[in-house]
């Protein structure tokens, strides 16, 4: 019995221990944390010049008994066509002794003057290096006589969903404020195409755009930009950008005052499962080439049609992945890309250009104009594009095959989101300009064993594939 009773108390004593263990993975305080890095943590003012309003009354309708009340209160406040001043509030954050500072480009966009105020209570004006729209991302640059204190980047991709963030900044325009919560989720996609924000429920309000979001090692991972709320106040669903996209940003804008992004100059869109099972692909996975305009793709030997498996060695699995994976990488350099073309792989050499100067030449063509051949097929009803079309629909010279002149509501095609005024361009990844060659294609895929045809289809100019299932045809 006592042997019983001692073999209980140890395991209390255990089960005591690791509870402990447990409660000290959680700081205590994040006191001496706030007090180490607030230093680098700055507010932003902007000014911006605003042409007064050259209307008297511009809320009251003319002849209303109020017009002579709010001219003399325009008289008064300067008198209308005046140069006004507007000013926003935002945050930042020092890179640098000599000065650096990163905020949000919303932050500072269109501002005349950008003053920083430090934790101390100094205050500077800004110059502006450079910015970024497509992340959000602003560098600023001031002068101090003495070295200014800072904060290093840290490496967002270590950063684990709950693990501890602090955020920092000017939220509401109530002066240096400090907010803790967790990493709520990862590789979140907003808006942006370079889009990969680190969701957290540290509460960031405006005003707490521009600032960092801290790991608990004091490193900055993220650049708080964005906030999910009804209301415009903190409901715990806060975005800010992962600082590995903002570090390759920053050492750019630093180096040339823009950002220079790689260019791979192809249109392409994601694989879903009938589209792989039509290009005889084992997982839909990659990136599919709707179009190859001039530029180092077309260079190569990509072709539309092509699936881009992998890139500079690493695995595509959506288009989403290789815009980032082409965009970080440097201009002039040369890759191999690795497509999935006519049921086999090829690899092919690209030499990168440059995305902010790449342009898209089109070579012109003229179609023949051919008597109208119109017919029914897979749901759809599609006629030879002949000039009177083309003009109609607006279709580009180089352009030509099957205008789609109605889609049958219960159709699959219909599903699929074909309409009327579509152009088909190619089936099975073979051109098509006739009904003939179209259905050329539908028997050549059935005698293949394929359940579905793949079309590129075309609207006001812009390609995308559709598999069509060919059970019903």
């Amino acid at each position: 019995m006592r042997a019983a009773w001692i073999s209980l108390l140890g395991l209390a004593f255990l089960v005591a221990q690791a509870l402990t263990a447990t409660a000290q993975t959680r700081p205590g305080s994040f006191a001496d944390l706030a007090e180490r890095i607030s230093p680098a943590v700055v507010n932003i003012t902007t000014a911006t010049s605003v042409a007064g309003n050259t209307n008297p009354s511009p809320m009251v309708p003319e002849g209303s008994p109020f017009e002579d009340f709010f001219r003399d209160f325009m008289d008064r406040n300067d008198g209308p066509g005046r140069p006004r001043r507007s000013s926003a509030l935002g945050s930042g954050f020092v890179i640098s002794e000599d000065g650096y500072i990163v905020t949000n480009n919303h932050v500072i966009e269109g501002a005349d003057v950008v003053n920083i105020e430090f934790f101390s209570g100094e205050e500077l004006e800004a110059d502006v290096v450079g910015t970024d729209p497509n992340t959000d991302i602003a560098l600023l640059k001031v002068s101090s006589d003495e070295p200014l204190p800072y904060v290093d980047f840290g490496d967002s991709d270590t950063a684990r969903v709950g693990d501890w963030v602090m955020a920092m900044g000017n939220p509401l325009g109530q002066g240096f404020s400090v907010s803790v919560g967790i990493v709520s989720a990862r590789n979140r996609a907003l808006s942006g195409t370079y889009d990969d924000y680190i969701q957290t429920d540290a509460a960031i309000n405006r005003g707490n755009s521009g600032g960092p979001l801290f790991n608990m090692d004091g490193d900055v991972i993220g650049v708080n930009t964005a906030i999910l709320s009804p209301n415009g106040g903190s409901i715990g669903i806060g975005f800010s950008m992962a600082s590995n996209v903002v570090t390759r940003v920053v050492d750019q804008l630093q180096e040339y005052g823009e950002t220079r992004r790689g260019w791979l100059g192809v249109r392409i869109q994601d694989v879903d499962e009938d589209i792989a099972e039509s290009l005889g692909l084992e997982e839909a996975n990659g990136a599919l080439v709707t179009d190859v305009p001039e530029g180092p793709a077309m260079e190569a030997g990509i072709e539309a049609g092509d699936v881009i498996v992998t890139f500079d060695g690493v695995d595509v699995e959506d288009t989403r992945q290789l815009v980032r994976v082409v965009g970080n990488s440097p201009v002039g350099k040369t890759v191999r890309v690795v497509v999935f073309r006519e049921g086999q792989t090829q690899t092919l050499s690209v030499t990168l250009g440059r995305r902010e100067e790449a342009e898209s030449a089109v070579p012109a063509s003229v179609e023949q104009e051919a008597e109208p051949e119109e017919k029914d097929i897979l749901g759809i009803t599609v006629t030879r594009l002949n000039e009177d079309l083309r003009e109609q629909l607006g279709v580009a010279e180089n352009l030509n095959g099957l205008v789609v002149t109605a889609v049958d509501e219960m159709s699959e095609a219909y599903e699929k989101g074909l309409r009327a005024g579509d152009l088909i361009t190619e089936a099975g990844q073979t051109k098509v300009q006739s009904v003939a060659e179209l259905e050329e294609q539908i028997a050549a895929a059935r005698d293949a064993g394929r359940r579905s045809l793949l079309l590129l289809v075309r609207r006001e100019g812009e390609p995308r594939f559709v598999a069509i299932g060919l059970e019903d045809g």
